[in-house]
């Protein structure tokens, strides 16, 4: 929940650094809030940056007071939709089901879901983190990932905002396994999904963990609200 109208001039420093330096070998997306996202769009497809919702609703339309189907974001010039952050499973008590189903109504509305998954502290400190995350994909991933574009972002929930990360081993661990399930489960399509890291990456950790193995690019928080701190990032591809 950052960011006003005023904030697109965040976005248009962006672009002119994308489109003048050395182009980055990076896919650009930028997730702003819904009364953003038409002008985003708008203007990042100058500069070829994407865009996508940062939460979408299960139905396509309804009775949903406050809520923004994928069909809106979509209408509104998205082509992503992150479902599944920490933050709307712990602040708005959303369970496995209603981020698949979220997912669910992102495809067919023609747009890619980001499901995110990750355990908290207490969780790791218990030793489960990898079994909290395996759950997490089994009930949060639809079957039409085996037909359709996905991103899974593995995000600790003790490492966003806090300024602290795993370690390396710890994030190569994860992220083998979060491969090793996908692959299992959709084959050769599975080995192809994209799998980013969210969690206090900055722009001086980007580079070292964008190159630890099955790390496939970074779902941004803070960092991302400053250009010259996002195209360091971008960068570190």
């Amino acid at each position: 929940m950052n960011g006003v109208m005023a904030s697109l001039s965040e976005l248009q420093a962006l672009a002119v650094l994308l489109t003048t330096g050395e182009a980055p070998r990076a896919m650009v997306v930028v997730c702003p809030p819904a009364t953003m996202l038409a002008a985003a769009s708008a203007q990042g497809a100058l500069s070829g940056i994407l865009t996508g919702g940062q939460d979408c609703h299960w139905e396509a339309q309804g009775a949903h007071t406050g809520d923004i189907s994928a069909g809106m974001l979509a209408d509104a010039g998205a082509q992503y939709a992150i479902v599944g952050h920490s933050e709307r499973r712990a602040h708005h008590h959303e369970t496995d089901e209603m981020v698949r189903a979220k997912a669910e109504a992102a495809i067919g509305a023609g747009l890619k879901p980001i499901i995110c998954v990750g355990e908290t502290e207490a969780e790791r400190d218990a030793g489960n983190a990898e079994s909290v995350v395996a759950a997490q994909l089994a009930g949060s991933v639809p079957d039409a990932a085996g037909q359709h574009e996905i991103i899974i972002a593995y995000e600790p929930v003790w490492a966003i905002g806090t300024g602290r990360t795993p370690t390396h081993a710890e994030i190569e661990t994860m992220h083998n396994g979060i491969r090793h399930i996908l692959t299992s489960r959709f084959g050769e399509r599975g080995a192809t999904i994209r799998i980013l890291y969210g969690g206090s990456v900055k722009p001086i950790n980007a580079r070292e963990i964008l190159d630890i193995n099955n790390v496939n690019g970074a779902l941004v928080g803070g960092a991302s609200l400053l250009a010259n701190d996002f195209y360091t990032i971008i960068s570190a591809v």
